[in-house]
């Protein structure tokens, strides 16, 4: 047992890149996790971080303990959820990640119905639209949009899909005239998300197009508000606009250049597949989670 202690701390800081995020991960005292930190230090008698006041980062004697500890502690995870099967009950921590807008809207819901059915189950779910390393997170599973750009160590069932949408306001294209190609997006404003580049598809093939506007935004909500009070046009997935497409808030445009259907995919390491509460989830997720209607 004494070979063991600070091993959690250790893998903990290290996912968290701060002693202060490992002891909220863990639900023990900042001062706990620094002890078993030097502990272990002096056990193995070698520095495994680097510590200055703004960050933590791992030396290159940490970066090989943690690869180490890190199968260690999955297998140990993997026992757990092996006894939980055949208890017939899943438990235990349950850590994914999703887009912040997609993830609030129709993940978390299905997420808290999921802990009704299995209370054992514990959820950590960090929101982000920042693509995170899996492995290195130690991650259960992420929910992803769009195209997959995923390594052969991952893998991907697809859940539903998403169309995306050019619009705007009747105010806007009243007062602007209605594009119908692709070249006079050059004479319109358009409101502009995480990228400059719209994508839509032209005889049969996918094409890339650049636009310019007057703002800027990494927020779905906020371009759809934008464009709902007439400042320009916007590209957005179905889920953000489809009811005030079908309300006529917003007029589509450019459908004859429409790309098809993307997909909403849950994505998760080879190793994790055989785990019956990761197997449970993903199963429920592509149960419940809504298939929009074409508008």
């Amino acid at each position: 047992m004494f070979g063991w202690e600070g091993v959690t701390e250790f893998a903990s800081v290290a996912e968290t890149g701060s002693f202060t995020g490992a002891s909220r991960q863990l639900g023990i005292s900042t001062a706990q996790v620094s002890r078993q930190i030097s502990a272990l230090e002096n056990r193995l008698n070698t520095k495994l971080f680097y510590r200055t006041t703004r960050k933590v980062s791992l030396t290159e004697e940490g970066q090989l303990y943690y690869r180490h500890c890190r199968q260690i502690l999955d297998s140990l995870a993997e026992a757990e959820r092996a006894i939980s099967e055949r208890q017939g009950m899943p438990r235990g921590l349950l850590k994914l990640t999703a887009p912040v807008t997609y993830g609030e809207q129709f993940i978390m819901p299905l997420i808290n119905d999921f802990m009704l059915e299995y209370p054992s189950i514990e959820v950590t779910m960090i929101l982000t639209n920042q693509t995170v390393d899996l492995i290195d997170g130690g991650y259960d599973l992420a929910i992803r949009l769009g195209r997959l750009n995923s390594p052969s160590t991952m893998v991907a069932r697809r859940l539903s899909h998403r169309t995306q949408f050019v619009c705007a306001a009747p105010e806007y294209l009243e007062k602007y005239g209605t594009p119908h190609t692709l070249s006079e997006l050059r004479h319109h404003n358009c409101l502009i998300g995480n990228h400059d580049h719209w994508h839509f598809q032209e005889a049969g093939r996918e094409r890339s197009f650049r636009v310019t506007g007057n703002l800027r935004c990494n927020s779905g909500n906020a371009l759809r508000d934008a464009a709902l009070k007439g400042l320009g046009l916007i590209q957005l997935p179905d889920y953000y606009i489809s009811d005030d497409l079908t309300q006529g808030r917003l007029i589509p445009v450019l459908s004859a250049f429409q790309e098809p259907e993307e997909g909403i995919w849950v994505l998760y390491p080879q190793n994790r597949h055989l785990s019956p509460k990761v197997r449970l989830l993903v199963d429920f997720l592509a149960e419940r989670l809504p298939r929009p209607r074409p508008l």
